[in-house]
């Protein structure tokens, strides 16, 4: 079947197929069976460990009838490239393609539509599903996107959920973000309704990164993912609630959630590198499952991993980085590392006069419920290394001096250490040189660096040195 009036830049399958031939040296196409549970999971961290962060083609899992793709969003310059710039300006692409919503276009056909089961042929045991660590309680949907819409103003909201079987036609799910889902949900509460959702599983990447974008509650998703794309995003209505998803999805699960119905869900490995409990326990009845004939299961890594972490924090990262330049020009670079999962920031600046560094943690502290502690450098500390921003705290900060800390502000639930329902304390590191540091930064030439490097040279002839 041809769907000639669609976009293919928005087929996941084409992007996968037009990477793996464009930069073959960064997918790791693995054609022997592994195991649905935690085999990805094990590919994926043995990966890091060696410090490579390849997109990843399961061709063969044991457990599911679908090839797998994972670690999409594990490196930064393959999210770049999907935005066509360099690393560099990853934060200044984002931000300038999300600032360009495009409104839905509905089409009448594609591929989600080729398969639809409804009524009493829904059975969940037909979406695959991965088992991602030992301490999961079952195997997890951590790519579904929720699609769901204000019933008075119909503005549209995506957002993730971790989810895992109930019942053959129920899923589990948390909404532990209480973000605009949350504030949705209480608006049907309110009417005494159920609310209408769509899960999207497999949609291009795009698509799925703009589903992490930092927007208000009056802006659709959707739209910046149409301006990610540079093109509208196509979309079908799903069978029962007319749901606009897209066209291009591998699996879309439709149903309602009601307000009044829970099921246990949990533990799972969540962000912080812990295996989270933490849950509202919501429930989600599903009324039909739609399909493309040949779909790939598109994963999202759990757990502390790169991909799970850069999927919010990129765009996070881009807000920060946009509102902190915008209030205060001499902000240079904001970065949140992988050690700090969510909950650290750094931020490098210009510092001209006393306590800039100071106000500028303030407002990152004030703006990122998520951030714990901020640690602000000079614009000469590289922030992508932890090893340098840990030299910068270890040679300019004095703690009686360049400590700022508050209290009983609202945090995130998934933070282990806050308190059940996510109070948490923030902090600010002052790991700028200020006004009167005393001290010149250690110096080796060009000419000895350069000569170094020959010697080094794979290609050094005999006399250089070995092994």
């Amino acid at each position: 079947m041809t769907y000639s009036e669609l976009s293919p830049r928005q087929d996941p399958h084409a992007f996968v197929e037009q990477y793996l031939a464009a930069h073959p040296e960064d997918v790791l196409s693995v054609d022997d069976a592994i195991s649905a549970d935690q085999g990805v999971t094990g590919l994926i961290y043995a990966l890091a460990a060696r410090g490579r962060d390849e997109m990843l083609l399961c061709r063969k899992v044991n457990g599911v009838s679908v090839p797998v793709v994972s670690n999409v969003f594990a490196s930064r310059r393959r999210i770049a490239r999907l935005l066509e710039v360099g690393p560099e300006s990853l934060h200044q692409a984002f931000a300038a393609r999300a600032a360009r919503p495009l409104p839905l276009r509905h089409v009448d056909s594609g591929p989600i539509l080729e398969v639809v089961h409804t009524g009493a042929d829904v059975d969940l045991a037909t979406v695959p599903m991965l088992r991602h660590f030992a301490s999961d309680r079952a195997p997890y949907i951590t790519s579904g996107i929720i699609v769901a819409a204000d019933p008075d103003t119909g503005t549209g909201n995506l957002s993730y959920h971790r989810s895992m079987v109930h019942s053959p036609n129920e899923l589990a799910t948390s909404l532990h973000s209480r973000g605009d889902l949350w504030r949705i949900l209480a608006r049907y509460a309110d009417r005494g309704e159920p609310m209408p959702v769509a899960m999207v599983i497999g949609g291009h990447p795009l698509f799925m990164l703009a589903a992490s974008a930092r927007v208000g509650y009056e802006v659709d998703e959707r739209s910046i993912a149409g301006g990610l794309l540079g093109e509208p995003l196509e979309v079908v209505p799903t069978p029962e609630h007319g749901i606009a998803v897209p066209a291009w999805s591998d699996f879309v699960l439709e149903g309602t959630i009601d307000p009044g119905a829970h099921a246990a869900e949990g533990p799972f490995g969540e962000f912080s590198g812990y295996s989270s409990n933490r849950s509202t326990n919501n429930l989600i009845r599903v009324t039909s499952i739609m399909r493309r004939r040949n779909p790939i299961l598109f994963d999202v890594e759990g757990g502390n991993t790169a991909e799970h972490l850069n999927l919010a924090r990129i765009p996070r990262e881009s807000e920060m980085a946009e509102k902190l330049k915008a209030r205060f020009p001499d902000v240079t670079a904001v970065h949140y590392p992988t050690s700090g999962t969510h909950f650290h920031c750094y931020v490098a600046l210009r510092q001209r006069r006393p306590g800039q560094a100071r106000q500028v943690m303030l407002g990152l502290l004030g703006w990122d419920p998520y951030v714990k502690t901020v640690v602000a450098v000079d614009s000469d500390i590289d922030l992508t290394d932890d090893a340098a921003v840990l030299w910068a705290l270890a040679t300019h900060f004095q703690p009686h001096r360049d400590i700022l800390l508050a209290d009983g502000l609202p945090g995130s639930p998934l933070d282990p250490s806050s308190t059940s329902d996510g109070i948490t304390s923030r902090m600010g590191l002052d790991a700028t040189r200020g006004p009167d540091f005393d001290g010149k930064r250690i110096e080796i030439s060009a000419d000895a660096l350069a000569h170094a490097r020959l010697i080094l040279a794979p290609s050094t002839p005999t006399g250089g040195i070995h092994a």
